[in-house]
């Protein structure tokens, strides 16, 4: 069984190595693209318009009520069958 992993690793360790001299090699060959620069475009930026601040009335929340607690039945002891004799 060990044998069988040790294998199985370097037949992948030696996969990613090959794999990786590939994509180098495609990568080597392709042409880079042509960038398309163009003037700068100026942006005119129009006056900005202040708001009046308007001030909010000041609004108190209602207290959260409280969750009320269920009250569990009480339940009383089951009487013991007499016997019949």
């Amino acid at each position: 069984m060990y044998k069988k992993k040790k294998l199985a690793k370097k037949k992948h360790r030696k996969n990613k190595i090959r794999l990786k001299a590939i994509k180098l090699d495609s990568l080597s060959k392709v042409k880079p693209k042509k960038k398309i620069v163009s003037a700068p475009v100026k942006v005119e930026k129009k006056a900005e318009v202040k708001k009046p601040v308007l001030k909010k009335a000041v609004t108190k929340k209602a207290p959260a009520k409280k969750a009320t607690a269920k009250k569990t039945a009480v339940k009383k002891p089951a009487t013991k069958a007499k016997k019949k004799s």
